[in-house]
């Protein structure tokens, strides 16, 4: 076990180099020491503290609650790897609940056998996304109840394949843009619209109506306001959200 650069860290961890870059200019991951060659060169602590901290990542902790959190928790890195297993245990259940749930579909589809309607919805999670739906129209009002309702009407006639193929489609935008921000695009670069014209096609499919420009820039606020929303943008890179947000606005502002 000796030491790595941030390059030889990235490769073992998965995390990219502009991530740990950012986690060194916060303060929530210093490297050991700077070699004479100026290079961050990482032990077996750093490497350590770094797992905690895709662990936090993992279970949804903003990245601004990280540093307090492990400063919090202290030293005794088996109670914390604990309580770490625990909710892993209990994501793996909802996961094996879910893969179950997927597999009887299609044999139902594939005309081998009925499932009860009851067991349509195993290992989703209705009360997260109530809780959203909560959230949103005590946040924004009525008129976002009135988007919510609409959007539930739009796909209640749809095939479970077609919702599938539309969040696939988003992915895949969202993924587009992650590797410009990762590439170091600035946010008001106009190369971005092509991508920015696709993604906001994409909310407009899940309204199931059209998304106006000023609809398009109050998601971006919507993005901001809500720590779940930046938890998910950030894991394909520190500051992601701040950068989607911001790109966000200037494309609506270019009507």
């Amino acid at each position: 076990m000796g030491t790595y650069t941030v390059k030889q860290l990235a490769r073992l961890s998965g995390v990219s180099v502009r991530t740990l870059h950012h986690y060194d200019e916060i303060g929530l991951l210093r490297p050991a020491f700077i070699g004479e060659n100026r290079y961050r060169y990482y032990g077996r602590e750093e490497l350590l503290r770094l797992q905690d901290i895709l662990f936090h990542r993992e279970l949804g902790v903003p990245l601004q609650e990280i540093d307090r959190l492990l400063a919090l928790q202290g030293p005794d890195r088996a109670a914390i790897l604990r309580d770490h297993r625990a909710w892993l245990a209990e994501r793996v259940e909802r996961s094996r609940q879910l893969l179950q749930t997927i597999d009887r579909t299609i044999a139902e589809l594939n005309g081998d056998g009925t499932m009860d309607d009851k067991d349509l919805y195993k290992g989703f999670a209705p009360e997260k996304q109530a809780e959203y739906e909560e959230w949103l129209v005590d946040t924004y009002g009525d008129r976002m109840r009135q988007g919510i309702e609409a959007s539930k009407a739009h796909w209640a006639g749809k095939r479970p394949e077609d919702m599938q193929a539309a969040l696939a489609q988003g992915g895949a935008a969202e993924a587009e843009l992650a590797d410009r921000f990762l590439a170091g695009i600035s946010a008001d670069s106009t190369e971005l619209d092509p991508l920015f014209d696709k993604h906001r096609a994409w909310v407009s499919t899940m309204w199931g109506r059209d998304c106006p420009r000023e609809g398009y820039a109050g998601m971006a606020d919507m993005y901001l306001a809500h720590p779940d929303f930046r938890t998910h943008f950030d894991q394909r890179g520190a500051g992601f959200t701040d950068w989607l947000t911001t790109a966000m606005k200037a494309y609506a502002a270019r009507a």
